[in-house]
This record gives C-alpha cells, structure tokens and sequence, in this order.
C-alpha cells in the first residue's frame, strides 16, 4: 500500500524536492530496487490475458522471469547498476495490513469465478489481476536468475524497503527505486518511482530527494514520519476523516503526534482503540535491516552455461535469445565500467512536477506482444 495520498501531497506542498529525470541520466549509478513490488507487476502483466499466463513445459509460471530478465538487461544496458532487496520476515504490526490483502485476494477469487461463469472479459481480465500473489517460489526463481546473470541480490532480514533505504543511507547506492513511498518515510536520501518502467511508457523518472522535501514542508524528519502515519501506512489505521493535507497541517500546527492527539477535536477525529502509531513509529525510525558493514555488493559477470541450462533448458526460453542477452550483459558490464561522466548527460527536472494517480501497476504489454525479447513460453489457464 505504501503511503496514502504522499505522492499529490508532496506535488502540491514540496515540489522543488521532485523532479523528473531521464532514465539515461542514471548511467553509472548504483540503485538498490525493491525487488517484490518489481516481481508482482511482471506477474500481473507479462504475458498475461485474462486468466492465462506464460509457462514452461512443466506448466509453471514464467512470466516473472521473463520480465526480470528483460527490464534487468535494460537498466544493465543503460549502465545502471541494480541491486534487488527481498522482504524477510514482516514486523507483526503488519498482520493486519496482511490480513486485509488476502482478504480483498480471496473476494476477488469469488469475483472471478462468478465473471468466469457469465463470460464477461472486461472482469476476468480485472479480477484475475486482483488474485495475484508473490509466492517464495517466484521469489527464489528471480534470486537465482539474478545471481547468474551476476547482479547483487540482498535478502532482507524484514522490509524490502527498509533495508533499500539503509543502502542508501549508508551511501552504498545512490537511490531507492520502487513504487511504494515507504523508502522515503524509512530515510532513504533519494527516491525514483518510474525507472523500472518499459521504455514503450515514454514516463520520465521521478526523483524524490528528502532533504529537499523536509526543507520544503518545513518539518524534521521525525515529523515527517508522523505525517506519514497520519496519512495512512501499513502498520496501523489512520484517523478517519484526516486526509493527507489536513495531516500536514495538523503536524505543522501541533508539532508532534502526541500533541496531535492531545489537541484534536475527539468528537470530530476518532482515534482508533490501543492505536499502536508508537510502534509504526518505532519501526521507521529503527526497522531491522542487516549492517551495511556486512553488506557487499559485487557485480560479476554472467554465468552462461547457468543461464542457458535454467531458463532454457528449465523454463523453455528461446536458446538464441538468451545467448544475445548474454552478450548485451557483458556488453554493458563494460560499458558501465568506465565510471561515470557527470557532464556527459544532462538531467532534465521541470519546476511544477506532472501529477501522477498513484498506482501499483506498470505494463510490460510491449514485452509480452512480443513473448519477450529474451524468452518465449506458453499460456496456461
């Protein structure tokens, strides 16, 4: 879910610390990538129509891999350095959100049969989407895909995206990229949404800096993470009736969440029972990453035969393709080499940044219409 409303609150009241960028413009960087919401939207629309979607021989579902392996070749080409973050354990304070996710996944299941039963596609294609969900296996698949084609891979001892913004934090990469702002609530110094975006979207990246957007609203960053809360998060409810412009103010106004809810009009704002803000709280400002002193990030070259016997000889990807994907790897692995030239592109921002409807999805139709540049497979139902 992220944060809600963050993005339009930060547009209307922060814009100097948005701005768009191309995504050339991030030749050389290191960025650290949330590697699940990355996985879910490749499931969601690779290859996929209605309620079939690529699979190897075996009938397993492929279209992870296939848009892992393309976008991947993609940042590696416009030489970017990617490190994919997994999700460890979630916090307990997450069970509800949790809850709630496989309770809207198992309505949806319903939804779907019931439009399956009178054949309306417009609501098979809309529910099946509903349905998906990120399992261990799909999981594992992209670590060991990743690892052969020899990109980093960090697992997380809890939240993704918490341990992205400890990288970057700890300046072992320059930006987080995701589509969730939670990065920014964690303290990640710099934040893109869009990069991970096919280039048949034409859709600048989207630069979040946080020093820049905490100048801007005027708050220090223990406030900001009250605001957040406020507007809405993962780890508890929000306060029925506050919105995010009426949180800032709110914030601004009474200086603390404590303040907050000591001032507030009680007959107005319902604050929920034993609401647990404190430990939400607690867990952006202390969540539990791994110590970036342990943390080695190391980009190696692919592992050919590796990638040949697992996505061909495994997943039925077209054995050509794979081999000139191999090639554009090694390709780019020494054209990012070089180092980065500061001058060599120039940054494009725009001073009103575009407002964007926040979503979580992306398309790879353009990856799919094609059954992939780097693979093929089947359809199952």
């Amino acid at each position: 879910m992220g944060i809600k409303g963050l993005t339009k609150l930060l547009a209307d009241n922060a814009p100097r610390g948005m701005k768009e960028q191309k995504f050339e413009s991030y030749f050389g960087r290191k960025i650290a990538i949330d590697a699940s919401m990355s996985i879910y939207q490749f499931l969601i629309v690779v290859g996929r129509s209605g309620t079939e979607m690529l699979t190897n021989e075996a009938g397993e579902t492929t279209s992870h891999l296939v848009g892992m392996f393309s976008r991947t070749i993609r940042l590696l080409e416009a030489g970017i350095k990617p490190v994919y973050v997994f999700d460890g354990k979630p916090p307990d304070l997450k069970k509800q959100e949790l809850a709630k996710r496989y309770s809207r996944r198992e309505d949806a299941t319903d939804d779907l049969a019931k439009a399956t039963e009178i054949g309306n596609k417009e609501d098979i294609e809309k529910f099946s989407k509903r349905t998906v969900k990120v399992t261990p296996q799909h999981n594992d698949d992209c670590k060991k895909l990743l690892r052969l084609m020899g990109v980093p891979v960090v697992e997380a001892p809890s939240e993704a995206e918490a341990q992205c913004a400890a990288l970057c934090k700890a300046e072992k990469v320059y930006a987080v990229a995701s589509e969730d702002m939670d990065s920014l609530t964690f303290g990640a110094s710099r934040f893109l949404r869009h990069l991970m975006d096919p280039s048949s979207k034409k859709v600048p990246v989207m630069e979040f800096d946080i020093s820049q957007i905490l100048e801007e609203l005027e708050l220090s960053m223990d406030q900001f993470i009250d605001l957040c809360i406020l507007c809405g998060c993962d780890y508890c409810d929000s306060i029925r009736g506050i919105g995010p412009q009426t949180a800032l103010k709110l914030v601004r106004q009474h200086g603390s969440m404590e303040s907050i809810l000591e001032n507030i009009n009680k007959e107005r704002y319902q604050i929920p029972d034993d609401w647990p803000y404190e430990e939400a709280r607690r867990l952006f400002k202390e969540p539990l990453v791994t110590d970036d002193e342990q943390t080695e990030l190391k980009w190696a070259a692919p592992d050919e035969e590796g990638l040949i016997n697992f996505l061909v000889k495994e997943n039925g990807f077209n054995i050509d393709r794979v081999t000139k994907a191999v090639e554009k790897i090694k390709t780019a692995k020494t054209k990012s080499s070089q180092g980065r030239l500061e001058s060599f592109f120039k940054p494009v921002s725009t001073s009103a940044p575009v407002k964007r409807k926040e979503t979580a999805e992306t398309t790879e139709k353009g990856a799919a219409n094609k059954k992939s540049k780097a693979g093929g497979g089947k359809k199952k139902k």
